[in-house]
């Protein structure tokens, strides 16, 4: 129900109620007790209207965020426009935009007009975007040119790299997020398939979760070919830093010997930054950011994320936003049983090959 529905049936019961009420007293009775009654009566109808109108416009300490360039505007316009009409447009939350140039005027006009809260736009720090002089370049880009011969998506791309390390170890450092405690990473050409009805940001906080995804698929093997061993040896070296009840069965085979490639599409996530504020997370990013694989190989934010939230955090603290379709290219998540959505592909069978939500459910939730 809008806002203005809202106020207007409230409106109209308080004034039928205040019409009888005149009946009441200058034609029916003059009884004070009936009088006295009915004002009470209208007094909390006033002070119910006001409580509604309060809660509806409640909202999170949370911001949007999308990482954009000024050449990618006219598909950002769309996502915009398809994020404020489902879900931002009664919210009104902040919108943040980064780009590691600055942002032209075009872009930023363009965009401020399109969004219904306030709008920040920052630049990245170049010494958070810029590779570290501790990478070996002719390594980096000998692995480079391996990668795009043999076809892999992305393995040329140096700027690709510096995306995944920048959100990997970097985003919520930025000066625009300080303040807020949640965020919601949305991508400049993605999709959302299904009217909002349920604020995500309130949803974790009331169900006292610290990490929402719709998405989990596999990870290319070739691009992370040394990460899980790295992992095992920064495990090795803090083991104190892992939940007991985590999601290990999940994100491992063989016994924890190796990775079993899982992980949630980063591309979209609804996340408590206290989780990247952490020290657990914090060490274990510079752990990995030491060892140089963001650039000799094409370590990606998304199994970085995922291995960070399933050995750091309590399986419990981690949401699947099932009613949430999403999609961005080449996949898609169409809720089933939910009649809000433009959208009618399902996911897909649970136990297909490159899908793990079948057995996160197994592992989580005992499915």
């Amino acid at each position: 129900m809008g806002l203005l529905t809202l106020v207007k049936n409230k409106a109209l019961l308080f004034l039928g109620l205040l019409f009888v009420g005149i009946i009441f007293k200058y034609v029916v009775t003059e009884d004070l007790e009936i009088i006295t009654k009915f004002e009470k009566r209208l007094e909390r109808l006033n002070q119910n209207l006001i409580k509604d109108v309060n809660d509806f416009r409640k909202k999170e300490n949370a911001t949007l965020l999308t990482m954009a360039r000024n050449s990618e505007l006219y598909e950002l316009v769309n996502t915009v426009l398809i994020y404020e009409r489902k879900f931002n447009g009664i919210y009104r939350y902040p919108w943040v935009f980064l780009n590691d140039e600055p942002f032209s005027d075009k872009f930023k006009n363009t965009i401020a007009r399109l969004t219904s809260g306030p709008t920040y736009f920052g630049e990245i720090p170049k010494e958070q975007w810029d590779m570290p002089d501790s990478i070996d370049v002719d390594r980096a880009e000998a692995s480079w040119g391996n990668m795009a011969m043999r076809g892999i998506i992305y393995g040329g791309k140096k700027s690709y790299r510096q995306m995944c390390r920048y959100y990997s170890g970097f985003f919520w450092k930025h000066p625009l997020l300080d303040s807020y405690k949640y965020y919601w990473r949305i991508e400049h050409d993605s999709n959302l398939l299904c009217d909002i009805k349920k604020d995500p940001f309130t949803e974790l906080r009331e169900k006292n979760k610290t990490y929402g995804f719709v998405i989990t698929i596999k990870e290319i093997a070739a691009t992370i070919p040394s990460l899980w061993n790295t992992t095992m040896d920064f495990v090795a070296t803090y083991p104190e830093l892992l939940a007991p009840n985590n999601l290990w069965d999940w994100i491992s085979i063989n016994e924890g010997k190796d990775y079993s490639l899982c992980h949630f599409w980063s591309n979209f996530e609804v996340a408590d930054l206290d989780f990247f504020r952490s020290d657990a997370y914090q060490k274990y990013f510079d752990y990995l950011d030491n060892a140089g694989g963001f650039f000799y190989e094409r370590w990606g934010d998304a199994p970085i994320h995922s291995i960070a939230l399933s050995l750091f955090l309590d399986k419990n603290q981690i949401l699947f936003f099932r009613d949430i379709g999403y999609e961005h290219s080449p996949i898609t998540y169409c809720p089933t049983n939910n009649k809000h959505c433009s959208c009618d592909v399902p996911y897909g069978d649970l136990k297909d090959n490159n899908s793990c939500i079948y057995k996160y459910l197994q592992v989580a939730e005992g499915i």
